[in-house]
């Protein structure tokens, strides 16, 4: 596997969130899944695809169940007010501004995605120069609206193939929602590119959170370079709930 430390790539996993859709007082991340907890899988992973030695984790204020099981493998930042994927993100910058150049998110709570595919993702970024590269998976929606995947935005692409916005499902177009590829929110930023824009983010939206998402639109308004590069529908696999711990459980079987 590809060596990228040398591009000074960084990896930070969001892990803040509470267990509540999990019907649980343990921290989702914390929920086990084939003999260790969520967070570790998505750890393992990351260190496993070499683009960097050690994540970076966002953790939660109310408690420490994710540093004292994770140990040395990570750094941590903790994110006080839980306001969107946008704001855990953002919460890395005191740690990494200034030492690396490009910043990957991933998540904690997303166990699937493959040493390999996080390696390709830094690598398509680096080679490419791009200022913002994504992951995007094509879906099939076997089963319409009870498919995988089928809450996940959809890629807007222009007739070369470029892609010219991610919408959410819920601001979807009738024609918008019956596309097939979808954005499961794996992304590498340029770092100093990242910085200067998380601070840009509003929350005007149903959920007053400041999202990742939002920072797309604004590189493809800027006419920025921005990737893309496939991944597996599994990869992008999300436990949002016991009945997808279940589900999980017997891939991983």
């Amino acid at each position: 596997m590809s060596q990228h430390k040398h591009n000074n790539v960084a990896i930070v996993i969001l892990a803040a969130g509470d267990g509540t859709r999990m019907k649980s007082d343990l921290p989702k991340v914390m929920h086990d899944l084939g003999g260790k907890p969520l967070i570790a899988h998505a750890v393992e992973n990351a260190i496993a695809s070499q683009v960097t030695e050690k994540p970076v984790v966002v953790v939660s204020p109310k408690h420490t169940l994710v540093q004292d099981f994770l140990g040395d493998r990570a750094w941590y930042v903790v994110q006080a007010e839980r306001r969107g994927t946008g704001h855990a993100a953002g919460m890395a910058q005191p740690v990494l501004e200034g030492k690396a150049e490009h910043v990957i998110v991933l998540y904690g709570d997303m166990p699937f995605l493959t040493p390999t595919s996080i390696a390709h993702l830094a690598e398509t970024h680096c080679t490419e120069g791009n200022m913002v590269t994504m992951m995007t998976v094509q879906a099939t929606f076997e089963h319409g609206a009870a498919s995988p995947l089928y809450d996940f935005g959809r890629i807007i692409r222009n007739e070369a193939g470029e892609i010219i916005d991610s919408v959410e499902l819920k601001d979807a177009t009738a024609e918008q929602a019956a596309l097939t590829e979808v954005n499961p929110c794996y992304y590498a930023f340029q770092a100093s590119w990242l910085w200067a824009h998380v601070v840009k983010l509003t929350a005007n939206n149903a959920q007053g959170e400041y999202y990742l998402t939002d920072l797309v639109k604004m590189a493809i308004q800027e006419k920025g370079k921005l990737g893309s590069i496939d991944v597996d529908p599994q990869e992008a696999t999300g436990i949002n709930s016991p009945e997808d711990l279940a589900r999980a459980l017997k891939h991983i079987i």
